[in-house]
């Protein structure tokens, strides 16, 4: 099975990390401060940005080719990459606006969440009809 989809959601996501990356290296150098915070709020803030997407990005992406890779269809596979993105964007504008509760990172959240529920469904009911 060719994996068509995830890859491009990957490259469009990793461009988004590098983006939220480049952010703290800016609050870095402005606030001179290599490792941890120091108390900047700004730069603690963007570095839990970061930080939230390299923690649900790559897990997403895994499952979602293990979804591709066992066939689940364009349809599933594009509905997980984009709600991934979309979600991601969200979370991170929220995020990065407020610490706070925020409409980004509560829609952000949602929908990360809903692409691994989708992809790690799709894995488990092919799984499961290939065993059968």
């Amino acid at each position: 099975m060719t994996i068509i989809y995830t890859p491009v959601y990957a490259a469009l996501l990793a461009l988004i990390i590098l983006l939220l990356a480049f952010k703290v290296v800016l609050l870095r150098r402005k606030h001179k401060v290599g490792i941890g915070t120091k108390g900047e709020r700004d730069l603690a803030q963007a570095v839990r940005v970061h930080a939230n997407a390299i923690e649900y990005v790559p897990i997403t992406l895994i499952v979602m080719v293990c979804a591709e890779w066992l066939g689940a269809g364009a349809l599933i596979i594009n509905i997980c990459g984009a709600c991934l993105l979309f979600g991601r964007i969200l979370h991170a504008y929220g995020l990065g606006r407020s610490a706070g509760v925020s409409f980004g990172r509560y829609y952000g959240t949602i929908f990360t969440w809903l692409a691994i529920v989708i992809a790690s469904m799709s894995v488990l009911l092919i799984s499961a009809q290939r065993v059968v």
